[in-house]
């Protein structure tokens, strides 16, 4: 498939997920493909669906649209999954796998082994919203949908810092600005905002990080009664990792965090030496060689112990 039109050919209803925990660049490739789809091909009955994000992404056009929940009979002629990672993380939309015929997958996760009718799997660019673009027509791709793909573009990329990034990658960053997006207020809004309880449980976790493994790696946790107690949800946490890897010395960053009963989320980022997925996966999750994560089952401190002695292994 060399652009969305022939997986569109014949097709009158589309549903669009992406993964849990939905990120910048899920959002971005999601909404992009949405706002691609009805924008100019109004025909076609399309629904995307996504977990609930953080009101910092609420100015891109049509999000409010998003379902959070499936409904048990939908149906549809194709389906679009974007940024997913592997089957176990498409969430909310994940029955609509079983019963549709026809799925087309953009990615950009090695840890993805997924085969759908359509698999566009590209582990060597820095983000789903640029596989996206490349399956795009450009005349086609309207300001509002440069933003989404804008958004997802330096998400992936940390702001074009990470080593993903490519001369197409900022090739393509030139090519939405021309579009006239307000790419400083994407920056300032979904990037480096932060509310002030989100600032103070980064302080929290920074303060009572613990280095191990000779200091080679940081890791972290919050419960549920400290999340309650600084007035924040998981959605809220999606930064502290990155902070934790900041620390000079450290080559891998983990934080773990309540989620919902009985379960926690466990992030986890690296520098240059350490492929962080092959954890992930080893615990039934996924993600990129840099920046990966998984949900585990029982106590704080066990699972803490657990991920450290795998991490520890590979060192």
């Amino acid at each position: 498939m060399k652009r969305i039109e022939e997986a569109l050919e014949g097709v009158r209803s589309v549903a669009i997920a992406g993964h849990v925990d939905p990120d910048g660049d899920c959002i971005g490739s999601t909404m992009a493909l949405y706002l691609y789809i009805t924008e100019n091909y109004p025909d076609i009955r399309t629904t995307v669906y996504l977990e609930h994000y953080k009101p910092n992404f609420a100015f891109i056009k049509g999000l409010d649209r998003s379902r959070p929940e499936l409904d048990a009979s939908e149906e549809v002629d194709l389906l679009i999954l974007a940024d997913i990672s592997s089957i176990s993380r498409i969430g909310v939309a994940g029955p609509l796998v079983d019963r549709t015929e026809k799925i087309l997958c953009f990615d950009h996760h090695k840890t993805n082994t997924a085969d759908f009718t359509w698999m566009h799997n590209h582990p060597d660019l820095c983000s789903t919203c640029e596989v996206v673009f490349g399956y795009l027509d450009a005349e086609k791709i309207s300001e509002h949908c440069a933003e989404a793909l804008y958004m997802g573009l330096i998400h992936d990329s940390g702001l074009f810092r990470y080593e993903s990034t490519s001369p197409e990658t900022m090739e393509m960053a030139a090519f939405l600005m021309r579009k006239g997006i307000p790419f400083n207020r994407i920056v300032d809004n979904t990037f480096d905002q932060r509310t002030y309880d989100e600032n103070r449980i980064i302080g929290k976790v920074l303060m009572e990080s613990r280095l191990y493994a000779d200091g080679k790696i940081v890791a972290a946790s919050v419960t549920k009664e400290e999340m309650d107690e600084y007035g924040v949800k998981p959605e809220n946490l999606d930064a502290v990792v990155s902070e934790l890897r900041k620390t000079a010395g450290v080559e891998v960053a983990v934080f773990i965090y309540w989620k919902q009963p009985g379960i926690w989320k466990v992030s986890m980022r690296s520098k240059s030496q350490f492929d962080v997925s092959r954890v992930a996966v080893h615990f039934g999750g996924g993600g990129h060689i840099r920046a990966a994560g998984c949900n585990l089952r029982g106590p704080l401190e066990e699972i803490r112990t657990m991920v450290l002695r795998e991490i520890e292994a590979h060192l």
